[in-house]
């Protein structure tokens, strides 16, 4: 699901930041992102690494947004921080873990309270999204 919303991301000609709050889940993502697909691979690197600004999807753990990413990626219940400087900001979670779904709640109220536009998406049953709200 992931790796398809960020090559969405990429193809609409934005950056992509990806905000976990634990590094070895980015470990594991990196590596996922560069074998995923047989033929080909979703260009990415890590904020540790040099040149992190250059990166078309960065994956991080910081607040900052240093490779200029429109969209922003919150994984593993992290927060947005800042949105200013995004088009868009999307959380993904399993909404069959209860404090995931809390914490997903708590920040849709909060994004609603900022007066900002927010919108739910489900995973379809066969494939596929569904708008919910």
């Amino acid at each position: 699901m992931l790796p398809e919303l960020l090559a969405k991301t990429l193809q609409r000609g934005w950056r992509a930041l990806v905000r976990s709050t634990q590094a070895e889940r980015l470990e594991q993502l990196d590596t996922f992102l560069w074998t995923f697909q047989e033929d080909g691979f979703l260009p990415h690197g890590v904020s540790s690494e040099p040149f992190a600004d250059n990166q078309p999807v960065l994956l991080t753990t910081a607040n900052d947004n240093p490779n200029g990413a429109q969209a922003l990626f919150l994984i593993d219940g992290a927060q947005p921080g800042e949105l200013k400087a995004y088009e868009r900001c999307i959380v993904l979670f399993d909404g069959r873990d209860e404090e995931a779904l809390a914490g997903a709640r708590g920040l849709w109220k909060s994004v609603k309270a900022l007066g900002l536009s927010a919108s739910y998406w489900r995973q379809g049953e066969r494939k596929g999204w569904e708008k919910q709200a």
